[in-house]
């Protein structure tokens, strides 16, 4: 066990009350035009409403049943007084859960007249212009007016209680995180996705049950949720960190960054010390307190004027006192970099191009383009981390800009291998510089991104055990290097690609397949599709059995001279086909035993896989798919063992942690991002023509969706 430090100092009751007051999940109630009112018909319309499909669960008296919240008291004030009213109504559309109940919005405006009503709120007169409208602007009424002092302090006490239990995130807990808690994206510095928890396992799983649920904003987003001591942080659309009660979605805290720029999907937050470190969309990285939200230093990252399109897709990645920040540059001159910053103060400590400038190691690389001419190299996934070695490693994405790079140049000392796109890069965390790298696939023609979560693994290899750094590009294949050279070790190909016709076994290099080089002559057949056989979401390795667990996805593109659309600069043009082999199988789920470096066992499925993966210690392997499913798998075998129906897609890290005793299970549904829109845009075109399994019945909008097993 980890020694707990001391707590973290709370603001006082009084302003805790006022935050706690005036934060409602998702908007500002200040923006508010009106105030919401209802009749006494709406009111006794939606008391037979509720009596029929909501009193099972939330009690007849709207006191909540175990661990469903209830609909009325201090909680229910705390968190809805004064809220937009399209907020609530938000959330009254997600019930129940898949809205199997055919409930209408004249059933809901009813049901939130008699919510309101029962908190007090007197009906206004029966008159039909004051019937309440959950499609109107207005805002839901002060259901504190006329407490009294203590009584406001008592709707807070509750968010204080939980806040007064936050302790300060070390060193130490990251490097051996606490098994209670998801302290980082993949939950450990080795990006492994994997919890040590086992009250969820092969024998229980089949209680696991709905625990309880809170709305979010849609947008762009691929969040993970972080937890520690029982509080969970979330990065959600558009550019706001909540502070949420893991045990039961009541918000604690919540901050909103404002900017004139459009949001951008981002894949969450970091917590070290006292400090919860932030990503925004108009390229600052934030801190905030971590007991208040309140904001401590704001570092606005400088590009050089006239150059616009950069985001900050990754989670910031704490080692020491160091915040590490990647920069996404998609089809901006000089590409990207990451930043290394004081944890305490913002300042800037040091930088590496990921796109090497004159004079640097690598620039002789380009084709002899000149630093102006280049683009791509982004860093978009958070790094992982060896305390033993002091490397942290990232992935860096290839470049559009694709047309000067197919040919080279044949002059001496200048190649086309375009350092350092598709490769993993290695740095001091305390310096930036550049330990080693290794290039997965240059000069790449396709898109084929080798830019997602690198994963520490101990395995063995040739007779003795190797620490090893592991990842799979969009082709689905896993490349594995050394953790402190990079020297190559092996790779496996999960067969869905035909680029690759052969790979190196000693270095690793990869033969091109001439069938498919750019060429604008005849339409041919590709596979896999810069969709990504392997994409964003991480995959899960457990260290017991030292099986990896791959989200996976089947696709192919006919490239040439006709298409649908164009994604790089050789002219060729893109249309989505089936894999050949598909079957009306898109999605799969592939384990790999790499202690053998074998092929294990394959769940295959109709729907694409737009989930993380997550392996347990119970021996089950969570993902969620495009059908708005959640499901648990057999470690060892791949046999689904419980699924559930969500109310939209899946779309963030799965994760897992315990509060008193309990595990959770939580996931964010309905924030999408470029993965999901294309997997969505693939299966449509297909699902059709193959009988493929449509979901399509309303979706409910952003969401936290959190499980544990019935009592």
């Amino acid at each position: 066990m980890i020694d707990r430090p001391n707590k973290l100092s709370l603001p006082s009751i009084a302003a805790l009350t006022l935050s706690v007051l005036l934060m409602p999940i998702a908007g500002n109630a200040q923006d508010a035009v009106e105030t919401a009112s209802f009749t006494e018909a709406q009111a006794s319309e939606g008391k037979l409403t509720f009596d029929i499909n909501c009193a099972s669960c939330h009690g007849v008296s709207l006191e909540g049943a175990g661990v469903i919240p209830n609909l009325s008291g201090d909680s229910f004030a705390s968190k809805w007084s004064g809220a937009p009213l399209n907020e609530f109504a938000t959330e009254l559309r997600q019930m129940p859960p898949g809205n199997a109940s055919g409930l209408d919005e004249q059933d809901y405006a009813a049901l939130a007249a008699y919510i309101l009503s029962f908190s007090g709120i007197a009906a206004a007169p029966n008159t039909a212009g004051n019937a309440l409208s959950l499609q109107s602007a207005a805002s839901l009424p002060d259901m504190t007016d006329g407490a009294t002092t203590a009584q406001l302090a008592n709707i807070a006490s509750g968010a204080v209680e939980v806040l007064e239990r936050l302790t300060p995130v070390t060193n130490d807990m990251l490097n051996n995180p606490p098994a209670e808690d998801w302290l980082l994206w993949q939950r450990s510095y080795d990006n492994q996705g994997y919890s040590s928890l086992d009250q969820i396992n092969r024998e229980t799983v089949s209680d696991l049950a709905l625990s309880w649920r809170m709305p979010l904003q849609s947008g762009d987003n691929n969040p993970g949720p972080i937890i520690h001591d029982g509080i969970m942080f979330l990065f959600t659309f558009p550019d706001t960190v909540l502070a949420i009660d893991a045990t039961n979605g009541s918000l604690l805290w919540r901050y909103q960054h404002e900017s004139e720029v459009r949001p951008s999907q981002k894949k969450g937050i970091a917590l070290h010390g006292d400090k919860v470190y932030v990503p925004t969309s108009d390229l600052h990285v934030l801190a905030l307190e971590a007991v208040s939200g309140e904001l401590i230093w704001d570092h606005e990252i400088e590009t050089e004027p006239g150059l616009e399109g950069y985001h900050l897709r990754m989670a910031p990645f704490i080692v020491g006192d160091t915040v590490i920040q990647g920069i996404t540059s998609l089809r901006i001159a000089k590409g990207g970099w990451i930043l290394g910053l004081d944890s305490e103060t913002g300042a800037q400590k040091w930088r590496f191009n990921t796109i090497p400038r004159p004079g640097e190691p690598g620039e002789n690389t380009w084709n002899g383009l000149p630093i102006e001419e280049r683009s791509g190299g982004s860093v978009w996934n958070a790094g992982a981390y060896d305390e033993e070695l002091n490397l942290v490693y990232f992935g860096v994405a290839p470049s559009y800009d694709t047309a000067p790079l197919q040919y080279p140049v044949n002059i001496d000392g200048i190649n086309n291998d375009a350092l350092y796109t598709n490769a993993t890069i290695a740095l001091n965390p305390d310096s930036g510089e550049l330990v080693w790298y290794y290039q997965h696939l240059e000069n790449d023609q396709w898109d084929l991104d080798w830019a997602f979560e690198r994963q520490i693994v101990s395995i063995p290899f040739e007779g003795e055990s190797r620490k090893a750094v592991v990842n799979m590009g969009k082709l689905g294949i896993l490349d594995a290097v050394d953790a402190a050279t990079g020297e190559y070790l092996f790779s496996m190909d999960v067969g869905l690609q035909n680029i690759v016709t052969a790979i190196d076994s000693e270095t690793g290099y990869k033969t091109i397949n001439a069938y498919t080089d750019p060429q604008l002559e005849e339409t041919r057949l590709i596979c896999s599709t810069h969709y990504g056989t392997k994409s964003w979401p991480p995959a899960a390795f457990n260290p017991n059995t030292k099986r990896l667990y791959l989200p996976l996805n089947e696709g192919c593109i006919e490239a040439g001279p006709d298409g649908r659309y164009q994604v790089l600069t050789t002219g060729m043009q893109f249309r989505e086909a089936l894999n050949p082999d598909s079957n009306g199988n898109m999605g799969r789920i592939q384990a790999l035993d790499l202690g053998k470096q074998e092929f294990d066992w394959l769940h295959r499925q109709p729907s694409p896989v737009i989930s993380s993966i997550l392996a347990t210690a119970g021996g089950l392997v969570f993902a969620g798919d495009l059908n708005r499913v959640l499901k648990a798998l057999d470690e060892n075998t791949g046999e689904v063992l419980w699924e559930t129906a969500l109310d939209d897609v899946p779309s963030s890290t799965i994760v897992s942690y315990a509060v008193e005793g309990i595990q959770y299970l939580a996931i964010v549904v309905g924030q999408t991002g470029y993965h999901v829109n294309d997997w969505s845009r693939m299966y449509d075109i297909f699902a059709e023509q193959e009988g493929m399994p449509v979901n399509d019945s309303p979706k409910g909008g952003g969401a936290i969706w959190v499980f544990t097993l019935q009592q």
